[in-house]
């Protein structure tokens, strides 16, 4: 009889797992297949920063890279051979998963190049050619939800290419995202792809949220003020859920889904606490409903597995609850609207610094085996 978890128990209620990491230390040593094993993990989140620490501290990509040095290989497509290598074989790890969820999880993403943010033409180019590197149908290309990014999703989209859309912190761009897809969707079924192949989750950033409005809050500094402190980033999600809700119950979605469409998911980042006062599992125990995504940093997910009190759905009877908590958010002077611009263009440039130190390790490591 298989052991009841925490983890079980969050499946059991309809929320994918994926662990928000990856390395090939962890591919080739058997610990992924371990977390699928015994951690219900179905799914898996890589990013810059995650790429840039594995081959900064991990020893196994040593082989490869003397191969990519003798053969004189540059070091964007040194980064490009590695990192599409590692998600191809984690991709092989989760196939199973894959299958027995009809292409639901088992699921590895993969991002394109944070500096190609701003720039529509060149994110489409280049989610085609991770696309096809990798080749596998459970990989899924990341493409950031800025406002070129939308142009970028619908076309990627419309190619008949799975994407996870990254780095949304607002309701109003969440609903631009699902839009976004839908149009994809709808070029996808005229382009005469399969539209039940072609998958999407919406990654709503969470944590960042309340670290960027706390720090507004403790500036207020009244009373009413502190009140509010850790409560954003739980109703700005709850809210994104009710988002979701609607967009996919109108007509237009409706018949793409009776077309064989799938809907786009809710996925849950950024949701490992940063601040130390705060439950370790509040990004997780607070956001549980049917149909999202919660996508974990492995001490997260360790906390969760250990202490985690799973009560089954903790979203969609909140949404009152947490439209007030946004109202009064601004009723104490809080611009939601600034905090999510903010948000986004510093998650962009974080990744632009991580890819740079992505490069930097590459080059070291390069140099050094020639």
């Amino acid at each position: 009889m298989t052991e009841t978890t925490p983890l079980s128990e969050l499946s059991a209620t309809g929320v994918s797992i994926w662990l928000d990491d990856l390395s090939r230390d962890r591919i080739v040593s058997g610990g992924l297949q371990k977390l699928i094993s015994e951690k219900n993990v179905v799914g898996v989140t890589t990013n810059p920063t995650i790429f840039a620490n594995a081959l900064a501290n991990g020893t196994s990509y040593s082989e490869q890279v003397a191969q990519l040095a003798a053969a004189g290989t540059s070091v964007h497509d040194a980064v490009f051979e590695i990192t599409t290598d590692d998600v191809a074989a984690a991709s092989d790890i989760f196939r199973p998963v894959y299958d027995r969820t009809n292409g639901v999880d088992g699921r590895v993403s993969i991002e394109v190049e944070p500096g190609l943010a701003h720039d529509a033409a060149g994110t489409i180019a280049q989610a085609k050619q991770l696309w096809a590197k990798v080749d596998r149908p459970n990989a899924m290309i990341k493409i950031p939800a800025t406002i070129e990014g939308l142009e970028a999703i619908t076309e990627t989209i419309g190619a008949g290419i799975s994407v996870n859309v990254t780095l949304i912190f607002s309701l109003a761009r969440h609903q631009q995202v699902i839009d976004a897809y839908i149009a994809g969707l709808e070029k996808a079924q005229a382009n005469g792809h399969d539209l039940a192949g072609i998958h999407s989750v919406a990654s709503f950033f969470v944590s960042r949220v309340d670290t960027e409005i706390d720090a507004r809050l403790n500036t207020i500094g009244t009373e009413e003020a502190l009140a509010l402190k850790s409560k954003a980033g739980v109703a700005n999600a709850q809210l994104a859920y009710q988002v979701f809700e609607k967009a996919f119950a109108s007509d237009r979605a409706q018949a793409l889904l009776a077309a064989g469409a799938n809907k786009q998911r809710p996925l849950w980042a950024s949701t490992g606490v940063k601040d130390p006062n705060l439950p370790d599992t509040l990004y997780v125990t607070n956001l549980v409903a049917a149909d999202v995504v919660n996508t974990m940093p492995e001490k997260t997910m360790e906390a969760t597995y250990d202490h985690g009190v799973i009560t089954g759905d903790t979203v969609t009877g909140s949404y009152a609850e947490a439209q007030g908590v946004l109202d009064a958010l601004a009723a104490v002077g809080v611009s939601y609207d600034d905090v999510t611009a903010v948000l986004e263009s510093e998650g962009v440039s974080k990744f632009i610094v991580s890819w740079g130190e992505l490069l930097e390790t590459v080059t070291g490591a390069l140099e050094a085996a020639r």
